[in-house]
């Protein structure tokens, strides 16, 4: 059985989380995880640059085989879900650059795959990553959602189980 490197995305302009997870059969292991901050101050094209450049540097470090991105939450802020679709757009990018093959899910079907909920909120889902992944260490939310997203992967197969099947 060959270990599997996933990379999990939780997209954002002021906060891109990501998070590194293998797994091996029903064995999972945190690689890393982190946060890209943008300078709040720069402009918008400046910002989306400065998370394409982050994820693309986490990618070239880890080497990944495949990568999560959360959907975007839809919510009355049509600016804010604006924003958050190009900041997932500029991480399908970096990890299309890189030739990854890239899965995307719903926040629902995140917090279902780890928590149990779909209504679970975030306190809920960084316990649940800190108990699934206890060398994980503190996370912040951006970081405990991100590798929420790649725990999702991993445990609806990912690419290769559903290749083989």
């Amino acid at each position: 059985m060959t270990a599997t490197l996933i990379l999990g995305v939780d997209p954002g302009l002021n906060r891109c989380g990501w998070g590194l997870v293998q797994s091996e059969g029903s064995r999972l292991t945190h690689v890393a995880h982190g946060v890209i901050k943008p300078p709040p101050h720069q402009q918008l094209a400046s910002r989306l640059h400065d998370v394409f450049e982050g994820l693309s540097a986490v990618i070239e470090q880890h080497q990944p085989h495949e990568a999560a991105v959360e959907e975007t939450f839809v919510n009355s802020n049509a600016r804010a879900a604006l924003a958050l679709g190009q900041a997932r757009g500029v991480a399908l990018a970096a990890a299309a650059r890189r030739g990854l093959a890239v899965a995307e899910y719903a926040p629902t079907t995140i917090k279902k795959a780890i928590v149990g909920s779909g209504a679970a909120d975030k306190t809920q889902i960084a316990f649940m990553v800190r108990r699934l992944l206890p060398t994980a260490g503190e996370l912040t939310a951006d970081a405990a959602d991100a590798l929420g997203v790649a725990l999702c992967h991993a445990a609806h197969g990912g690419f290769r189980k559903r290749a083989g099947a």
